[in-house]
């Protein structure tokens, strides 16, 4: 009799379990693929253009110190993706040994949560009304908001259910639109009538700004990727060894970023414009030209919401670990798909978000100085008993964590107090555990 294989599942199964050694066959450049098909979207384009119009730098200026932030926190990023790389178990899994179990279920995994998902709804929202503008400039017809929201988001939230072999296949399909995408942005940009010369103009404009500017956004850099700490084994438990996952990621995210620097530093410096799919469509009446770049921004929005989604579903299942890695999925796309279709709604938890800031910086400094400076890159036997000791909270990082949110409110703003408050946790938490011995629990 003719034998046939067994059928290969579709869908993603495993949760909180580790990933079998077999299957983490995912090379370096395949995560690189994946990083660079999420960089190019409106909410990264938003502190490299800010840099160039409020902190008054030049466009390499602007360009060279928001890289230089968020290289920064993509180094972190890259180094906290160790332990999915290593064991082949989800970031906030992995963070238990770190933070305890019911510090990441009650704690750090609801806020990545609700983070995943806010940022899931402001993208939809954001590539809805390009979509929505598109139409109603080509064929004059105003569609109402939630026949384009609801349909892309239910997309974004099915390939992030099937899993990380969507995800990786649906990015690698994406990146050469999207590279075209940006290409045909920064020909609108040079080519315009509107500025002749813009290229001589970007050239012409110098290193000028000042050196405290400079820090500052490069700062804003920093803390916006750096929170990427909590999420990023999620995506290496898949990879090849631990040097594919991480270099993978961390040349991933370089190349992305500055693509996305120079886009977005270009349409602040030659538009005055914080949105480059929005200045470069004004730019040009060309159907083919509009088609190209709006379609980029979509396929950019749809890129990072799957990866929102896929993320923001593995920290769901942390919190309720009862629940299947789809039924955890589907939950987070479920709340991701309703506030899609309402975008009032997502604006006025705009403040809320805001809030979280003060527990997301904190969590991250610890996270970080933790494994990279307490447990030195590695957890050994006694951290990974930790995983599944349900009671032990590491009480000394809650407390840090604490301190360090109320920290990041009293700081004014121009002292950057996400970067600060980063800084201080980061050197003062390994000092701290060193000399508290009740932090450690006993067997």
């Amino acid at each position: 009799m003719k034998a046939y294989a067994p059928r290969k599942r579709v869908i993603e199964q495993y949760g909180l379990e580790a990933v079998p050694a077999e299957k983490r066959d995912t090379p370096w450049y395949r995560f690189a693929f994946i990083q660079i098909a999420i960089a190019a979207n409106a909410g990264n384009f938003l502190v490299p253009a800010l840099a160039v119009l409020e902190g008054g730098l030049s466009f390499w200026t602007g360009v060279i110190s928001t890289s230089i932030g968020a290289i920064l926190g993509f180094l972190l990023v890259s180094f906290l993706s160790l332990p999915g790389a290593r064991l082949g178990i989800p970031a906030q899994y992995a963070l238990r040994t770190i933070l305890g179990v019911n510090g990441t279920r009650f704690l750090s995994a609801p806020i990545r949560s609700l983070t995943s998902l806010y940022w899931f709804s402001v993208q939809t929202i954001g590539g809805t009304y390009v979509i929505q503008q598109l139409i109603l400039r080509l064929t004059g017809i105003n569609f109402p908001f939630w026949v384009y929201s609801i349909p892309l988001s239910i997309l974004m939230v099915t390939l992030a259910i099937v899993g990380f072999n969507a995800v990786k296949k649906a990015m690698s399909y994406f990146l050469p639109l999207l590279l075209v995408g940006e290409a045909t942005i920064l020909y609108v940009y040079f080519t315009t009538n509107v500025t002749p010369g813009s290229l001589m103009m970007l050239q012409s404009g110098g290193l000028g700004g000042s050196f405290p500017s400079m820090l500052f956004f490069a700062s804003l850099a920093f803390v916006q990727y750096v929170s990427g700490v909590s999420a990023s084994a999620d995506m290496t438990r898949y990879a090849k060894s631990p040097s594919h996952g991480f270099y993978g990621l961390l040349i991933g995210n370089g190349i992305g970023f500055f693509i996305t620097a120079v886009i977005g530093c270009a349409s602040a410096y030659l538009f005055q414009d914080i949105n480059p799919y929005v200045s470069s469509t004004d730019l040009t009446d060309s159907p083919i030209f509009i088609t190209i770049i709006t379609a980029t921004a979509i396929v950019s929005m749809i890129s990072i919401n799957v990866s929102n989604a896929y993320t923001g579903g593995f920290s769901l299942l942390n919190t309720f670990p009862k629940l299947s890695r789809v039924q955890a999925a589907v939950a987070f796309g479920s709340v991701g798909v309703l506030l899609s279709g309402f975008p009032t709604l997502v604006n006025e938890a705009e403040s809320f978000i805001s809030l979280l800031g003060g527990l997301i910086i904190p969590i991250s400094a610890v996270i970080c100085s933790d494994y990279l400076i307490v447990k030195r890159i590695h957890l050994d036997e006694e951290d990974l008993l930790l995983l599944t000791k349900p009671r032990y909270v590491n009480s000394l990082a809650m407390g840090v964590i604490m301190a360090g949110s109320l920290l990041y409110f009293l700081l004014p703003d121009s002292w950057s107090p996400g970067f600060l408050t980063f800084l201080v946790i980061f050197t003062v938490y390994p000092f701290l555990k060193k000399k508290d011995k009740s932090s450690t629990p006993t067997a």
